[in-house]
């Protein structure tokens, strides 16, 4: 494969993980786990996997993001800051 394509991804990767748990917001946070999937889902397509890509991309990008972002929305704020 083309060893620039996975060392963009893995870059992408890794600053999708410290930008996950660094982030204040919680639905931000949300957001950018679903990014953090989805690009883990293209490096195992770019790796040959592509069972395992389009697991990842069902449930981890997908699934795992809606049910977070439900779960988000229907908590509420004790304070207003």
């Amino acid at each position: 494969m083309i060893w620039q394509v996975d060392l963009l991804i893995l870059v992408l990767v890794v600053i999708c993980a410290l930008a996950t748990i660094t982030t204040k917001d919680l639905l931000g946070a949300s957001v950018i786990f679903g990014v953090y999937s989805f690009m883990m889902c293209l490096l195992w397509a770019e790796m040959g996997a592509v069972d395992v890509a389009f697991t990842e991309a069902t449930v981890g990008a997908g699934v795992s993001t809606i049910l977070f972002i439900a779960a988000i929305l229907r908590t509420t704020r004790r304070s207003k800051d």
